[in-house]
């Protein structure tokens, strides 16, 4: 098959590899679209010791199943594979299992491919009328209906249901895109690029600015860098709560004096449980998260140059999905 390989810091190449092989619980996936993840640029620009090269990235994939009982269902993948006997797993809290494993990281390859395997409880029947590409969204919105989710179930009742994410990107509009979907309807998003934050407003419809003063009972960071865990630090309001979601760097930025002050409740989130998964698969299938059309399609085969140009932030749009078979 013909996959995008990570062959090296900022090295992508579109050649032939082995054909994956499905074992005995798994179901072999023709991929029909796969989005391009920021962990994934991570990995692109050398930052991440979890995806040394060579390695196939990419976990956003939706495609159609090949063979056995299920041949020909389309489905999109929860690329989160967990062992189903710990603790997390029995409670429900299935992203905490200590044995996870994910698609692009070894010992499983990624969806930048034409074929992937999976397990059954991985993967979600995606309704004909709900093109492959717009399932396949549904990986990176579940990480912010997740992160969403505990952040409003730790909001004190009380609290204004008002809310700031950090970070226009996928993470951050669909952090905003599941706020409103929990009736968090007063968003707004910090985007400093120009273009993006322009395409926010004009094509998503977003409240997106450069900067702001105000202050928020329930922030999102979504970028995860030393400067916007300040930024979030310093605009939370007393006993406010924030949401990690960005993986940019590993320290810096928080402001532990006022927040241990104006009990300001931190928490870290990190992608999803299975049923945060589904919820968000059948939220984009009842069309609860919007028409969900901001996204870019490319081949496959341009992967190299669509990281490329995401590395220049010359991309206005929050996504980009291939597609392998052109």
């Amino acid at each position: 098959m013909k996959a995008l390989v990570y062959d090296g810091v900022e090295t992508l190449t579109f050649r032939d590899v082995p054909d994956p092989v499905a074992t005995s619980n798994e179901h072999l996936i023709r991929v029909e679209a796969v989005g391009i993840c920021g962990s994934d640029m991570h990995a692109y620009l050398g930052h991440d010791v979890r995806r040394p090269a060579p390695l196939i990235l990419g976990h956003e994939a939706a495609g159609v199943i090949v063979g056995g009982p299920n041949d020909g269902m389309r489905v999109t993948v929860n690329p989160l594979v967990t062992c189903g006997t710990c603790a997390a797993c029995r409670s429900g809290r299935e992203n905490l299992c200590p044995t996870r494993q994910i698609i692009s990281m070894q010992p499983r390859e990624g969806a930048f491919a034409q074929f992937v395997t999976m397990p059954m409880q991985n993967l979600v029947e995606v309704p004909k009328d709900v093109p492959l590409a717009k399932a396949s969204l549904a990986e990176p919105l579940a990480v912010s209906w997740h992160a969403v989710r505990l952040a409003t179930e730790a909001l004190h009742p009380t609290a204004q249901r008002r809310a700031l994410v950090i970070g226009g990107g996928a993470i951050g509009l669909a952090a905003s895109l599941a706020l409103k979907a929990m009736a968090v309807a007063d968003v707004t998003i910090i985007e400093p690029n120009d273009a993006r934050r322009t395409f926010l407003r004009d094509t998503c419809g977003e409240h997106a600015v450069a900067s702001t003063d105000d202050h928020f009972p329930l922030v999102v960071d979504a970028v995860g860098y030393s400067a916007t865990r300040a930024m979030a630090s310093a605009l939370a309001t007393p006993g406010g709560v924030i949401a990690h979601v960005g993986l940019g760097e590993d320290s810096g930025g928080l402001d532990i004096r006022r927040m241990t002050l104006q009990e300001i409740t931190f928490i870290g989130t990190y992608t999803y449980t299975a049923q945060d998964f589904r919820d968000t698969a059948q939220a984009i299938f009842d069309g609860h998260l919007g028409p969900l059309d901001w996204f870019q399609t490319r081949d496959l085969s341009e992967g190299a140059k669509a990281f490329a140009e995401l590395r220049t932030g010359s991309v206005a749009a929050p996504k980009i999905v291939l597609n392998p078979w052109p």
